[in-house]
Order: structure tokens, then sequence, then C-alpha cells
């Protein structure tokens, strides 16, 4: 990195320099974390051999803390190393849809988009919806949320798959025994300088009465907007502004990410075709269960990571099911 800046005319390309500087960070960190670890345990290990010769509990018990919060370090920068790709610094959209099913696919799209917020806050991410269509009696049938922070693509975007909950309904007076699915798609909101060209033939635009998130305010005019490629087939909306002129901008915005991601994933899938590494499980598979009745059980069926407590991982403590995923990611 120190190389290419100093480079002649380095300074005079925007977009290198932006991509430089945010990539230098990147190693900088993950360096600078490695080389206070040595030093602390450095430092503790002194201090714990003296504390043994001396029989100091007190001191003992405190090193003993102190390196397990060295170790949790030392995680988290394990999984920063796996977060140095081009795009994994990007921020978020995140869209959720129901599968078949009615009430009970829609509300379990809501119990997923709800566990991903409270994930969200748990790390201090922002974030916004986008567009929201509601269930008939409960739930909802689509969602897509605006996510910004550091590493975003990176963490999330193993996360893109179908996501199962089996569990007595609460919506069935009989109280049997449902399985319900929901989609979740995770692609990178790409920046301004990324040059990808939308032809205006290739697009139909459609404008509506928003419903659902945004406020009242949003219902009284056709102000939400929905764009369709038609060569991709890719819809993206947007409704959580008043002024038609922002959401068609947001969309604009949500179609140049699509399509960015939409290129990413065809050359992805060229490689994996020539490589002949990846399995059957992808886009539109099914890829976590998420067991309430007849027993406790959330299972990743890509790297079996599992939890016995899934009130805990749809209160939003995914952080295991996160890092083996980066980990895991091929």
């Amino acid at each position: 990195m120190e190389q290419i800046s100093l480079k002649e005319n380095f300074w005079k390309d925007k977009n290198l320099v932006k991509k430089t500087v945010k990539q230098k960070k990147i190693f900088e960190d993950i360096f600078n974390n490695y080389i206070k670890s040595i030093s602390d345990l450095t430092n503790l290990k002194d201090l714990y051999f003296l504390a043994l010769k001396e029989n100091d509990e007190e001191t003992i018990q405190d090193c003993i803390k102190k390196i397990e919060q060295i170790l949790d370090q030392a995680k988290k920068n394990e999984i920063s190393c796996f977060l140095s790709a081009e795009n994994d610094n990007y921020d978020i959209y995140l869209e959720i849809h129901a599968g078949a099913g009615g009430t009970e696919s829609q509300d379990w799209a809501d119990m997923l988009r709800r566990m991903y917020m409270k994930w969200f806050d748990k790390k201090k991410f922002k974030y916004s919806i986008i567009s929201e269509h509601k269930g008939d009696e409960a739930g909802i049938k689509s969602s897509t949320v605006k996510v910004t922070g550091d590493y975003l693509y990176g963490l999330m975007k193993s996360e893109s798959g179908v996501h199962r909950l089996v569990r007595i309904s609460p919506f069935d007076s009989g109280a049997r025994r449902h399985t319900s699915f929901a989609s979740v798609w995770v692609y990178p909101a790409v920046e301004d300088d990324i040059n990808i060209e939308i032809d205006e033939k290739d697009l139909r635009i459609d404008t509506y009465r928003s419903s659902g998130a945004g406020g009242q305010h949003v219902n009284t005019t056709d102000s939400a907007v929905r764009i369709t490629h038609l060569p991709t087939k890719i819809v993206v909306q947007c409704q959580n502004e008043r002024s038609q002129h922002k959401n068609k901008d947001t969309c604009f915005k949500m179609l140049k990410a699509r399509l960015y991601e939409h290129e990413m994933q065809k050359k992805e899938e060229e490689n994996q075709r020539q490589l002949n590494t990846k399995t059957d499980i992808g886009w539109g598979h099914q890829i976590r269960s998420y067991v309430l009745q007849p027993y406790q059980l959330v299972k990743d069926l890509r790297n079996k990571t599992e939890s016995t407590n899934p009130s805990s991982i749809l209160d939003g403590n995914i952080d295991q099911f996160i890092e083996e995923g980066i980990k895991n990611k091929k």
C-alpha cells in the first residue's frame, strides 16, 4: 500500500486514493491489533508467573481474565483477516421475502427482520427501512433495509439464502406444527465511483401509493416507486420518502447495487464451475433451520454450526453463525 501511494500521479486519481487508503487502514488495524496482543501476552506471562511464585490468587485471577480478553480480541482480529476482499467494507441492502404459506411465512419473515435489527443494534450499525409490504393478517410479505457500518457486506454476505422455521403455529387453532420459509438476500450498497451503465429503455418505472413504513403522510399521493430492469428481471422499490423524486433516486441506487451484485454472482458462478469446488448450496437454497418445537435447535446446514437456544438467536445473538459463515465462505 505504501509503494502504491508513492507512485507518480497517485494523488490525482481520487478513486485509487480512496480505495488504497481504505485497504491500507484494514491491514494496519489487523497488524496493530496483532502487535498489541503479542505485547500484552508477553507482559501478562511475566506477571502471571510472578503471581504463581508468590501465591497471589487475586493477581492470578486478574491475569486469567485479561488473557480471556486478549483471546477475544485475537478472535475478532482473525475475523477481520477474512474481511479484506474488495467489497467487504461496503454498506448493504438487506432484503427479506416471505415464502409460500401465507400468514405463517409472513410472520416468520418479520421475525427474521427483527433478529437482524437486534443484531445491528448490538453492533451499533445504523439502518432504515427502505420498503415494506405488510402481511394480510400479520408479519411482512417483503422488506428492504439499508444498513451502514464497517465491513457490513463482508459480515453479512453469507446470510443470503432460505431460512426455515419449524414451530407450533400461533395462527393455527389446532395448535399444529408448521414449517415456514423466508428468503434473505444481502447485496452491497455500491459507491458512486462504481461505473454501472443503465439503459433507460431497459427499465419499467411504476409509481403507486405507499403503505407500511414511512408514516401516514406517505399514503396520500403516488410517491412510492418501483423500477423493473427488464433484461435481468430485477425489481427494486422504495416508499420511505414522501417525495417521489427521492424515492426514485433511492431506487436507482438500489438497482445499481443489485446489478453490480448480479455481475459479481455471475463471475463467482463461473469460477465455481471452472474450479468445481462449490457444493449444491447457493442462492435460493435452504441454509439454516430454526426449530422451536418439538425440540430447540438452530442449525446452519452448510457448516453445521448449532445452538440449542433459539430464543437467544432470534433476539439477535447471531455472532457464532456470522463468524462461521465468514470462515467458511468460499
